[in-house]
């Protein structure tokens, strides 16, 4: 029982230290990129020597890639726990996953300058867009499939689930650059008050202003 109990001390000790490796890492990146991010400079910034980061992840691609699996793994979660809490009809689920969109643990300028670094590799790096695209097609199938529910709810004629969610995407998308570009001048309320109106157009039984 003792020796049970001291493995899972353990295993909880390392989990906590590769999140701090990895939280270190993306405000690393944030401050100076990812080509200019060492493993020096991850370790500097958790208060760590460099030989911990190589014990944990051995090289910085590895490190990179597995802060890469953690923000789309968190993503995920964050994901489905909005989807749950919405209820069952797919306008609330619909909402609440624009809403997620805009919250403060999603739109943080370290993860959002960690997410365009790697959007801006995947055409050189297999492994990024593997990672990257199952976290949009996951992402995709589910708000495709809330709007086919809601044309189908609404009987809403010349309106394609596919369309909407590739618009909702470029929306979110292009709110994540501008946040990124200038934190100061980006306003939630606003952004959100874009999307609600997005959404009374194509949808206004769903979606009433």
């Amino acid at each position: 029982m003792a020796a049970k109990l001291e493995n899972s001390k353990r295993t909880e000790a390392r989990k906590k230290r590769r999140r701090q490796l990895i939280d270190s890492t993306m405000k690393c990146i944030a401050r100076k990129g990812m080509s200019s991010t060492t493993l020096g400079d991850v370790a500097s910034e958790a208060g760590l020597s460099q030989g911990i980061v190589n014990l944990h992840f051995e090289s910085k691609d590895n490190l990179l890639t597995e802060t890469l699996r953690f923000l789309s793994d968190e993503y995920k979660v964050q994901f489905q726990r909005a989807i749950k809490r919405a209820g069952p009809k797919p306008e609330y689920q619909l909402h609440a996953l624009m809403k997620l969109d805009l919250r403060p643990s999603i739109l943080d300028r370290n993860k959002l300058a960690v997410w365009f670094g790697f959007w801006s590799e995947v055409k050189s790096r297999p492994t990024y867009q593997e990672i990257c695209e199952q976290t949009d097609d996951y992402y995709d199938d589910i708000i495709r499939a809330l709007c086919s529910r809601i044309i189908v709810d609404g009987g809403y004629k010349g309106v394609a689930a596919g369309t909407v969610s590739t618009a909702l995407n470029s929306m979110t998308n292009g709110m994540w650059l501008s946040y990124l570009i200038s934190p100061k001048n980006f306003d939630r309320t606003t952004a959100m008050s874009a999307i609600d109106e997005y959404l009374h157009q194509i949808f206004p039984k769903h979606f009433p202003l």
